[in-house]
């Protein structure tokens, strides 16, 4: 691929692959993402049992489906499951690593990095679920970078984080992000921008950021029939080209 060509890239809770009428079915979510027809995939609460039939390895299922390489970020067991995120892409993935960011005494939380291959360039994908509470989000936020987590000194390519931020209210967790990396004004952008719950959305809950060399050109939520009943939260499909010209880091 030349990495001057546009990209589409994708973020989505699929809640377990339940959907709002408590029917796990993988097969949904993997429709869901035909229709959206992204090159980069970023879920949120996967569950994935390894050895079982096809579909209750819900990783593997959907990237079997979509045709995709994969990387599973693992947060914790759940019923004896693999449960956290996963990244999807058509393009090579170089390498992929999970960091922990989980608050003391509370659920599993983790920040998958996945390092994908655009032709010559490589996309440093970060795929979150931040936790529910308010310091805890808040918390979790900043340890991405002062941990060092996203602006780590070896990362050589650009960056996106992306993922389910679980601010309720635009507040801290964005300023943070937006201190960092480039976001879009999604409130303005989108007509309708909230993503949770899906049929009646209150909430703008799913989120991404970029580095300044990679041009947002088109910003939406993915709607219909099937991503309404599939998931509690609808997918959010970001497309970017990346800009040569543009340095991928703030100064």
């Amino acid at each position: 691929m030349n990495s001057h060509r546009p990209f589409r890239i994708v973020t989505y809770n699929v809640h377990k692959c339940r959907g709002l009428d408590q029917r796990v079915r993988p097969a949904r979510i993997a429709s869901v993402l035909k229709e959206i027809n992204a090159d980069i995939v970023a879920l949120q609460e996967v569950l994935s049992f390894e050895g079982y039939e096809r579909e209750a390895d819900q990783a593997r299922f959907i990237a079997d489906e979509l045709g995709f390489q994969y990387a599973f970020g693992e947060n914790r067991k759940l019923r004896g499951a693999r449960y956290g995120n996963v990244v999807l892409t058509r393009f090579p993935i170089r390498v992929h690593h999970n960091y922990d960011i989980t608050a003391p005494g509370l659920t599993p939380r983790g920040c998958l990095r996945t390092d994908i291959m655009l032709g010559d360039a490589v996309l440093h994908v970060f795929n979150v679920h931040l936790g529910i509470a308010l310091l805890e989000h808040r918390a979790q936020a900043r340890r991405l970078f002062d941990e060092r987590i996203v602006n780590h000194d070896e990362l050589e390519g650009h960056r996106i984080v992306l993922g389910d931020f679980n601010e309720w209210l635009r507040g801290a967790v964005s300023r943070t992000l937006r201190s960092h990396l480039d976001g879009p004004d999604i409130r303005r952008q989108l007509n309708r921008s909230r993503t949770y719950p899906g049929v009646l959305p209150i909430f703008h809950l799913d989120n991404i950021y970029f580095d300044r060399a990679l041009k947002l050109q088109k910003l939406h939520l993915h709607k219909g029939r099937r991503p309404l009943l599939a998931s509690d939260h609808l997918p959010l499909v970001a497309d970017f080209r990346i800009d040569r010209s543009a340095t991928s880091r703030r100064v």
